[in-house]
């Protein structure tokens, strides 16, 4: 694998875009050593923080451990076995979702008991369309536990 030290002008550019998507403001400092990986994977202290999907930097669960800065959809525990194996979340395992969720944005999947991120996914409704209805795929699943990019990160 191919690894690139970011500039600091780099770093900058980065700060801004996830100031964009997800109003974090200077999430890297100029202390921080960042780096590309194959120019989709951003990592920090040899860990991935962050990778590209679709042309959109999408947290890590690793990162999301530590620090959730995302909305959530919260499933019961019935859907976690589904969830980590790469399942889309469906409208009958969700058990609760952050009031602001609108249509396409990015959720931590999290489990209903311990409340930590499982899968990192794309809302296809706004929390009032998913609680309106009663069956269907609600969140794509973009990242989970187990996937290729959780393992690289190990």
């Amino acid at each position: 694998m191919k690894q690139q030290t970011l500039s600091k002008k780099d770093i900058k550019e980065l700060n801004k875009e996830l100031k964009q998507l997800y109003g974090i403001e200077e999430f890297f400092d100029k202390s921080n050593s960042v780096f590309m990986l194959d120019d989709e994977y951003v990592m920090s202290e040899d860990i991935i923080l962050f990778f590209y999907h679709e042309n959109k930097l999408v947290p890590t669960l690793h990162l999301l451990l530590k620090q959730n800065f995302l909305k959530k959809v919260e499933v019961n525990m019935g859907a976690v076995p589904f969830v980590v194996k790469g399942a889309d979340i469906m409208r009958p395992g969700i058990v609760g979702v952050d009031p602001d969720v609108k249509e396409g944005d990015l959720v931590a999947v999290v489990d209903e008991t311990h409340n930590k991120p499982l899968a990192v996914g794309e809302s296809l409704f706004s929390k009032e369309e998913m609680i309106e209805m009663e069956a269907g795929k609600m969140v794509l699943n973009i990242h989970h536990v187990g996937d290729q990019v959780w393992n690289l990160s190990k």
